[in-house]
């Protein structure tokens, strides 16, 4: 990242003469561009994992990787992002990304929803699972819903990326009927799935040679959008009047004005004789002298310029 920096202003070199070899003068340089930026993180992995919470992502990234994610049979067990690679085979390999448990509301920050999707966005595809054994007195398809509703309300990009559906828990489903009426519910959304049990390690390895196969047909998306910068440039027209001297509750005079932030903030005042006459001299000649004559400031009043108190002598 680049800014632009002010223009540097002369050393005391500049003002040597021939008679003056070491004057005690100089010139700040003028101020840069100022920038305020807020960064933030965003995962970079092929693959993002997403389900509401228990659902079996951190045992799946476990098995499929060498990822060590936190397992416990209580929702929430996994509270930050984990990253895990699968490799397949010499030269087959994809990050997988396990997004901490989602629940209504995600996309608005319940349970920080919001700030795990974000890591989503730079994905290329994502892993939906879900429990389709519903031991929880879950509903496997309105889980599936309500996944995809926080997606699509954090960010169309996310509702738009290709996306594999995992019925996970078929070793505890005994009732075939419920897998074969969620499959097709998905199918009809335009949405492949795929039985397994990452318990018994059972459907695993095909999905991964598929996903793998996929992603390199899919394009990441890009860190920011491009934006069009243009830099205006404008003249800096500066007239030796362009200033105006006021009076505080306190009774100091503050001169203050485009001369005093084009021309003479950027000298460099010093304790020597040398330093204030040159300055002063300088005031002068852009009529300031007159000015404050005009303003009524009198002998032992305090003057303020380009943030230097004076006390006015007449």
């Amino acid at each position: 990242m680049l800014l632009k920096g002010g223009r540097g202003g002369w050393g005391n070199v500049h003002f040597k003469t021939s008679t003056r070899k070491a004057p005690k003068i100089a010139e700040k340089g003028r101020e840069g561009a100022e920038l305020q930026v807020k960064l933030e993180l965003k995962l970079l992995a092929d693959v993002a994992l997403v389900g509401y919470p228990s659902v079996g992502k951190s045992s799946f990234i476990n098995r499929v990787s060498a990822a060590n994610s936190k397992v416990g049979s209580y929702h929430f067990t996994t509270l930050e992002p984990k990253l895990g690679v699968v490799r397949l085979e010499e030269g087959k390999s994809f990050v997988i990304a396990d997004i901490p448990g989602l629940i209504e509301g995600a996309h608005e920050g319940v349970g920080l929803g919001d700030k795990f999707l974000r890591h989503i966005e730079r994905c290329k595809m994502i892993y939906h699972l879900v429990d389709v054994s519903e031991m929880e007195g879950r509903d496997a398809i309105a889980d599936f819903e309500k996944i995809n509703e926080e997606l699509s309300k954090f960010s169309e990009k996310l509702a738009k990326k290709p996306q594999i559906v995992l019925a996970n828990k078929m070793d505890l489903l005994w009732d075939m009927e419920k897998y074969e009426k969620f499959k097709s519910y998905v199918e009809e959304k335009g949405y492949e799935v795929y039985p397994v049990s990452v318990l018994l390690n059972e459907g695993l390895k095909e999905i991964l040679y598929k996903t793998f196969d996929r992603i390199q047909k899919v394009e990441r998306e890009p860190l920011e959008e491009e934006t069009d910068i243009r830099e205006v440039l404008q003249e800096l027209n500066i007239q030796k009047d362009d200033f105006e001297i006021t009076q505080d509750e306190e009774g100091v005079y503050h001169i203050e004005g485009r001369i005093v932030d084009g021309v003479l903030a950027k000298y460099v005042i010093g304790m020597d004789d040398e330093s204030i006459v040159n300055f002063l001299h300088l005031m002068r000649s852009l009529g300031m002298e007159e000015a404050m004559q005009e303003a009524g400031i009198e002998d032992g009043d305090t003057v303020k310029i380009a943030n230097v108190e004076f006390e006015y002598v007449e």
